[in-house]
């Protein structure tokens, strides 16, 4: 497979999960706002735009953090490089880009969501309609990934999107975790507060694993329970070790496939290690912010040793 093409369905699949996870965000941040004062709201909108990675962007056009203007910066603004909008545009450049390596339904599943998003947030998100745009960016998301999965063969093709969606995945649960706890919480005389719960709380659901937390452990909240469950739980499809089992398990398809393995190969058992040879308490032991860091600084070299492996075009 020639490495742009690789390079094309590697970034479609990132830039595709970016855009629900940011989706997730919103939603979470919609959630909690509207259970807040106008003062507690706008702290809310600034958490989400701290914990998006789009502090400096934002303030260099806005000077407040109402809700409207924070789901419009990320939903559809020109200016952000990595508003939704923009990122299902970059979808369907890659795609066009990989057009002889994808399927006909994977193609016309990531060209309709591109026409229906890019309309839909053609025109500014107002209250009433923030709740459908974060749906159908979430639906249009698993649309593309059903198309992937129903049509296309178990190839390299199939494992570079794979591995990128699964990198992509693992820095968002990361960086939620670290930006929106250890960040936002003011002060260590909070933790085991009212605020201190409802920071995890916030966690779980910019993961949508509220749900499925609560059902494991008879709805009791714990920051122990909450980290090992994103941390180290496998059943749990966004939790750092579900992500680095599925990306190990990809690029052990491709050395398969091409015959040989790669460093990338041995990055990745590398970081896997950090995972297997830890349990919550002793990385909690470490600093959960100092082992989160580490982590992504890991998974980036993941990426890199990827892109370099297997000659992506920059």
């Amino acid at each position: 497979m020639l490495g742009r093409s690789a390079n094309a369905i590697f970034w479609m699949f990132r830039y595709l999960e970016r855009a629900e996870n940011l989706a997730r965000l919103i939603d979470t941040g919609f959630r909690m706002a509207l259970t807040r004062d106008h003062l507690t709201a706008e702290e809310e909108w600034r958490s989400v735009i701290e914990t998006a990675g789009m502090r400096m962007g934002y303030d260099r056009q806005n000077g407040t953090y109402t809700g409207i203007q924070v789901w419009n910066y990320i939903l559809r603004d020109r200016e952000n490089p990595n508003s939704i909008r923009s990122l299902i545009a970059s979808v369907r450049n890659n795609a066009r880009s990989a057009r002889n390596s994808i399927t006909s339904e994977v193609w016309e599943a990531v060209n309709g969501s591109y026409l229906q998003l890019n309309d839909l947030l053609s025109r500014p998100v107002t209250q009433g309609g923030i709740a459908d745009a974060i749906a159908t960016v979430k639906r249009e998301s698993t649309l593309v990934r059903g198309a992937m999965d129903g049509s296309m063969l178990r190839n390299d093709i199939y494992n570079f999107a794979r591995i990128g969606s699964f990198v992509e995945r693992a820095d968002n649960t990361a960086r939620i975790l670290d930006v929106k706890y250890y960040v936002l919480l003011p002060s260590l005389s909070y933790v085991g507060s009212s605020l201190d719960n409802a920071q995890w709380e916030t966690i779980l659901r910019s993961l949508g694993a509220e749900r499925a937390y609560r059902w494991l452990n008879a709805g009791q909240l714990s920051a122990r329970g909450i980290a090992d469950f994103l941390v180290l739980d496998q059943r749990f499809p966004r939790s750092l070790r579900f992500c680095y089992a599925k990306i190990r398990s990809n690029l052990h398809n491709l050395a398969l496939q091409y015959g040989h393995e790669v460093n990338a190969h041995a990055v990745m058992r590398n970081a896997e290690l950090k995972l297997q040879d830890k349990d919550i308490d002793t990385i909690i032991d470490i600093g959960l912010h100092e082992f989160l860091s580490d982590f992504i600084a890991c998974n980036n070299d993941i990426s890199n040793a990827v892109a370099t492996d297997y000659r992506f075009v920059d």
